[in-house]
């Protein structure tokens, strides 16, 4: 095996409390762009081809564990947080199996989703091609405060890493910092053994490992980032915001790059999750989570949200709807002010207007809803015309109770079906009907009272309520005086 072709083992530290977040939630676990911070240090190592992926996790390891579950990823517990070094250590622990040499060790962190795969493929190739046995991902800044510093021999090889207290005024002034993450070769876990805590701190730190390498005669190099900022983390809720911000623009500028219009990007969100086909036009302030998937061609209005929904070839969104775990068929219409809730399928050429919200609906092909409808466990058949107003009283407080509708059915405006009913092909319910019975194909259903008008009701009622009147409702007393 050569040193390129190696396998890769990745570690990932988690462990810390990140206290300066004031959060119950473990720091690891506050989200950007649509996944937890440490998921995206997961996605990163799978991205790698990593044969084992090792998260070291500490405070709120439960949470932390249970949200990261899935083939390949294992845990290892840093029961008391002692250091960078003695996290490194619980991970390798979790390595075994592999013989020394046998494989590269990257070490990545919980809290910086901003690193990019290119950059992680090129530190690896780095480190293999120049035979390393241990690469420092190192970043330039004009002011480097609060990170360790890069110490350079004559040669380029790294001498040293000095953090900001222990640093000279020279020291200082030095831009190259450390960014903590590391590639490793196989002997690394050997050489941590010997890490001490003999400082102030009483930690064992990780960066000594760099002393014990050049120790034992082994070359350590720096891999400079082109970038800095994809090693900014985040320690409170000010950088939780500023990650989101930049990840957010890198995301809608890698969908626009791909054939996506995104008309204003800076009020656009896409969690990374989300999928687009190209030609989808993006109006703003449109928010689109999860698993979201979105056909060519599809128009999505200003100021709707999108969560877990798949959107098929021709479908537009019209403005300021909201369409959760739902499905809809080609060519269809959603919206204004729609919402579609989960368990909602849509056949082609649907119509759903403003003020529609359905929820376990199967609406066929060419079904309109056009106003002010809800349609909840509910099956209608094609080309069936839903009124304004209708209701489908799915609930009887207990149970939910579902309704089949036939095709070519024409129910009126203000309708009710009160559930569980069958409704047969071509039939007609009148408007303002309160269907409480099955309705045969092709029959028609009149559901509602008749109707009485009694003349002068309103003047005779109130004429005896006068007093009260005057005192709570003057307007309507000033109306009487007049029809007196």
């Amino acid at each position: 095996m050569t040193h390129t072709d190696r396998p890769l083992d990745v570690l990932i530290l988690a462990a810390g409390q990140g206290t300066r977040m004031r959060s119950g939630l473990p720091k690891v676990l506050h989200p950007v762009a649509g996944r937890p911070m440490v998921a995206w240090a997961v996605k990163a190592a799978r991205d790698l081809g990593a044969r084992r992926v090792v998260v070291v996790t500490g405070h709120g390891a439960e949470a932390v564990e249970a949200a990261l579950q899935a083939p390949g990823v294992a845990f290892a517990r840093q029961e008391k947080q002692r250091g960078t070094g003695d996290a490194f250590l619980s991970g390798a622990a979790a390595l075994e199996g592999g013989e020394e040499g046998d494989a590269d060790i990257l070490v990545l962190y919980g809290d910086t989703p901003m690193l990019r795969v290119e950059t992680l493929r090129d530190l690896l190739a780095d480190h293999r091609e120049r035979g390393s046995a241990m690469t420092v991902l190192t970043g330039e800044l004009p002011d480097a405060t609060g990170y360790g510093r890069i110490l350079r021999g004559a040669g380029g090889d790294v001498e040293g890493i000095v953090e900001q207290k222990d640093a000279s005024d020279e020291q200082r002034r030095i831009g190259e910092f450390n960014s903590g993450v590391y590639v490793f070769d196989a002997q690394a876990p050997r050489l941590a053994r010997q890490i001490g805590n003999d400082n102030a701190s009483g930690e064992y730190y990780l960066t000594d490992l760099l002393g014990l390498y050049r120790a034992a005669g082994a070359p350590v190099r720096a891999f400079k980032l082109a970038d800095a900022g994809e090693v900014e983390g985040a320690n409170d809720r000010v950088g939780l915001a500023a990650l989101e911000t930049a990840m957010g623009r890198r995301i809608v500028e890698r969908h626009m790059r791909a054939g996506v219009t995104v008309q204003r990007p800076d009020t656009v969100v896409i969690e990374d999750t989300v999928e687009l086909g190209q030609d989808v036009t993006l109006e703003p302030g449109v928010i689109l989570r999860g698993q979201t998937r979105v056909a060519p061609g599809v128009t999505v209005g200003a100021y709707s949200v999108l969560t877990d929904t798949v959107l098929a070839e021709g479908v537009t969104v019209k403005a300021h709807s909201v369409l959760e775990g739902a499905q809809v068929g080609r060519g269809s219409d959603v919206g204004p002010f729609a919402r579609l809730r989960p368990g909602t399928v849509l056949g082609e050429g649907v119509h759903i207007g403003n003020f529609v919200e359905t929820k376990n609906a199967v609406l066929a092909q060419g079904v309109k809803a056009g106003h002010l409808a809800y349609l909840g466990d509910v099956e209608i058949g094609d080309e069936t015309n839903v009124g304004a107003g209708t209701i489908v009283a799915n609930f009887d407080g207990v149970n939910k109770h579902r309704t089949r509708v036939g095709a070519g059915v024409f129910i009126g405006s203000n309708s009710t079906l009160i559930a569980p009913r069958v409704v047969g092909d071509a039939a007609f319910i009148a408007a303002g009907s309160a269907v409480h019975a099955d309705v045969p194909e092709g029959a028609m259903a009149v559901a509602r009272g008749k109707q009485r008008t009694l003349e002068g009701w309103s003047r005779r009622y109130w004429g005896g309520l006068r007093e009260g009147v005057e005192r709570k409702l003057p307007w309507l007393a000033g109306w009487l005086r007049r029809e007196q």
